[in-house]
């Protein structure tokens, strides 16, 4: 993929996510008149929100690093080995910072 395509798709998905994040990060419901049980379902809801913020959060990260690459002219190359990252890896995902077999490597030391 060329630096302008993955450029203008990982503005695209910063934008999306930075909306992701705003309606995530919401007003809580008005709870006043609200049972015992409903208040607990609002825990869980509470619970799930955090986590896809959080999920949303660690992509947005990976995409601001992969615009910052492609400013240093490190765009394509894995952040570990310098290997080039494949195309196809990038097609899928513009943030990709590693190649498939660092990228193992790094979800397994986790």
């Amino acid at each position: 993929m060329d630096v302008a395509t993955a450029r203008m798709r990982l503005e695209s998905m910063l934008a999306e996510l930075d909306r992701s994040i705003s309606v995530l990060r919401g007003d809580p419901a008005d709870v006043r008149d609200r049972s015992l049980a409903d208040a607990g379902a609002d825990l869980t809801d509470a619970d799930r929100a955090q986590a896809m913020l959080d999920a949303v959060s660690r992509q947005r990260t990976a995409v601001l690093e992969a615009l910052r690459r492609i400013e240093d002219g490190g765009y394509g190359r894995c952040v570990d080995c310098g290997m080039l990252v494949p195309e196809g890896r990038l097609e899928a995902r513009p943030e990709a910072a590693r190649c498939v077999p660092c990228q193992s490597r790094a979800e397994r030391r986790r």
